[in-house]
């Protein structure tokens, strides 16, 4: 047994029950009648419709809502690699978050760490069940491939929140913060430091809403299009970027930056990098628990906006912002694909919710009335225009 065992979240954990979900009957089973309705005899024309017409099973049975939340635990928050079985308490707690926040139907699932191929063919399997696959905690590169190979094979939606999540709440941060700082948002220099699965993601869609300036650093240094240190995902993203000056270092690239994304690891940037940015420079200190750069740090070097992905500090960018509403607006409209351009209409359905950005308020808090229904709203709306 844990020596904190006695600790409130052992005891929200734990205590009587077991996790954090348990599954509600709709209605109760309390004679023949009603057990007759909802199981046999009654389910039998259900099934029976069902063969007929296989679409009939999401208006008749929960897989029309439910969601398969899925995780190999090989890239778990800032624990690193903790197994499938490590990695349950983190879905578990987004399913708990779906229900709590957006009314979604959501399970959580682990897998083997096994190939890829193996990994998307279990899945597909088993996808008659579901009506999308949200997938998480899963380490680069293998997650893109994931992604790819299993959004080609079935028929439902396929998201990596760490991947299309931090990307959206990174623009939607980014929208309003260069508003802050009145300056153009496709005009910024932008150094991405971090570039695994979230600092991919982020980067395609920084560059897909128009940002062409864009830096990437990793922990072999700055990032080019023919560095073989970098897989293929990494190279192909920094080559679209109008940036092909070959830095040394971090130090050296953070030169005139008008931006620092941190999707790294703690304490990574120095009040004296901060000082040789552009100026008014904005500082995007996401790792968790413990950012690249202490805020305070930051705003004493300069730093004219700074956000962090921890509630101890203003202007959290953090998933949640987006993925509760996010899947309950994929299963209103029957969008089969996270799009780029859907991701960007989710970011500025977010930044709309800061009518005055300031400093301090560039992104909504995560108890804000209306996100989840701004999110929402911004994908029925791109379903409408896009029909």
């Amino acid at each position: 047994m844990p020596e904190n065992e006695n600790d409130e979240v052992f005891r929200l954990h734990g205590g009587k029950e077991q996790g954090v979900l348990s599954i509600s009957p709709r209605f109760d089973v309390t004679n023949r009648t009603e057990l007759g309705e909802a199981y046999t005899p009654g389910v039998a024309e259900i099934s029976k419709l069902i063969e007929h017409d296989p679409a009939a099973k999401k208006k008749y049975t929960m897989s029309g809502k439910l969601v398969a939340m899925v995780t190999d635990g090989s890239a778990v928050l800032g624990l690193g690699n903790i197994g499938p079985a490590g990695g349950l308490p983190i879905i578990e707690g987004k399913a708990l978050l779906y229900k709590n926040l957006a009314g979604v139907d959501a399970i959580p699932l682990t897998l083997d760490q096994v190939p890829v191929d193996d990994f998307v063919k279990t899945l597909k399997t088993i996808a008659t069940s579901f009506a999308g696959f949200h997938l998480e905690d899963i380490a680069a590169p293998r997650c893109f491939e994931i992604e790819e190979k299993l959004a080609q094979e079935v028929n439902i939606p396929v998201y990596h929140d760490d991947q299309e999540g931090t990307a959206i709440v990174v623009l939607a941060a980014l929208i309003n913060a260069a508003k802050v700082v009145n300056k153009n948002l496709t005009d910024l220099h932008v150094l991405l430091n971090g570039v695994g699965a979230s600092g991919v993601a982020t980067a395609r869609l920084l560059l897909e809403a128009g940002i062409k300036n864009l830096t990437l650093v990793d922990i072999d240094g700055p990032v080019s299009k023919d560095d073989q240190h970098y897989n293929q995902y990494q190279r192909e993203v920094a080559a679209k970027s109008a940036v092909q000056t070959k830095f040394a270092s971090l130090d050296e690239a953070i030169v005139d930056q008008d931006v620092f994304i941190g999707l790294s690891d703690a304490n990574v940037l120095s009040a004296t990098q901060v000082k040789k940015m552009a100026a008014k420079p904005i500082i995007f200190a996401l790792a968790n628990p413990v950012p690249e750069i202490d805020p305070a740090v930051a705003k004493e070097a300069g730093a004219a906006v700074i956000a962090t992905g921890s509630s101890q500090y203003s202007n959290q960018v953090n998933n949640i912002l987006a993925f509760p509403g996010l899947f309950r607006g994929l299963l209103k409209t029957n969008i089969k694909k996270v799009s780029f351009a859907l991701e960007a209409a989710i970011a500025q359905g977010l930044a709309s919710l800061v009518d005055q950005p300031t400093a301090e308020k560039i992104v909504p808090g995560v108890f804000d009335h209306g996100v989840v229904d701004a999110v929402t709203n911004a994908v029925v709306d791109f379903a409408q225009q896009k029909h």
